[in-house]
């Protein structure tokens, strides 16, 4: 019976890498090696299996047809591989060993604080690595096998996942001192002037929570998309260049600490956003990731 040689795990991720950053150079750093080590891995996948899967030029790497096949197989393979060692840690301590979560940019910065320092003192065999990243890449990373769980804010359309609710983050409107009455009411979204709304620009969630939650179309069409981040919005609310809408857990993290802004809860059937805990469906270490959605609602 002839010998059967089959692929390394090392030459599939070495594979998965390139196809994820496009560039030798890149790739390697991602797995911690050399480019001449990666190259080498590659090509003896190549000569392996009998096919080429990157055509090589000085400015480009492209993938052949069957090469871009083999790598989405690769990706799977690996998130296999990994679950064998989820599945061992499962068996043993809860929270422990490597965990890696992407988390939206909208709560890392207001959440994380609170609760990180908790996790390492009751969990300290927990090393968690945390990747900051918009909704849509959140959710790519997760089902690519990039992250493990995702923390984000519902609505929204993560794909086949499993998701715990965490807790309700109330909208809140937030504008220069003295343009708004100051009295503890909400506001109505029939009170903002669409012209002075200023929002994050497309890719950012918040932005469709925000804009749902106010239930008036004309706002979409005549609100500016153009803040990078919460804090960068905040600045130019502080500025008097408009008015925006916050999430409550910005305001208790005193986002707007040292400003002359102002803030009112939202009106409306649905003022808020719901923040929530996804991962893939079936994993074998669900109950961690129930025990830390467990821990974060609390930081909540």
């Amino acid at each position: 019976m002839a010998q059967t040689y089959l692929p390394t795990l090392k030459q599939l991720q070495y594979l998965t890498a390139l196809k994820d950053h496009g560039h030798f150079g890149r790739a390697a750093e991602s797995c911690f090696v050399t480019q001449s080590t990666l190259s080498a891995g590659i090509r003896e996948l190549e000569m392996l299996i009998g096919v080429t899967l990157v055509e090589r030029t000085r400015r480009v790497v492209r993938f052949t047809p069957l090469g871009e096949r083999i790598a989405i197989k690769a990706r799977k393979v690996l998130r296999e591989a990994e679950e064998l060692g989820d599945m061992a840690r499962a068996a043993g301590r809860p929270l422990s060993g490597e965990m890696r979560m992407s988390v939206i940019p909208t709560i890392a910065p207001f959440l994380l604080p609170r609760i990180l320092p908790r996790l390492r003192t009751d969990y300290p065999d927990l090393k968690l690595f945390l990747r900051e990243e918009p909704s849509a890449a959140a959710c790519d990373s997760l089902h690519n096998g990039r992250a493990d769980c995702v923390l984000l804010a519902l609505p929204y359309a993560c794909g086949e996942v499993s998701t715990q609710m965490l807790f309700d983050d109330r909208l809140f409107v937030a504008f220069p001192e003295g343009e708004m009455p100051t009295t503890p009411a909400p506001v109505a979204a029939s009170e903002i002037d669409e012209t002075r709304l200023l929002l994050l620009e497309d890719g950012h969630c918040l932005k469709d929570h925000a804009l749902a939650a106010c239930n008036r179309p004309e706002l979409r069409a005549e609100a500016q998309m153009l803040g990078t981040s919460l804090h960068t919005i905040v600045q130019m609310v502080d500025n008097g260049l408009g008015v925006t809408m916050l999430p409550e857990m910005a305001l208790k993290a005193g986002i707007l600490e040292h400003t002359h802004i102002r803030a009112r809860p939202l009106a409306g059937e649905h003022p808020l956003r719901t923040i929530a805990l996804a991962w893939r469906r079936a994993s074998p270490r669900e109950r961690d990731f129930k025990l830390l959605a467990d821990v974060l609602a609390e930081a909540g």
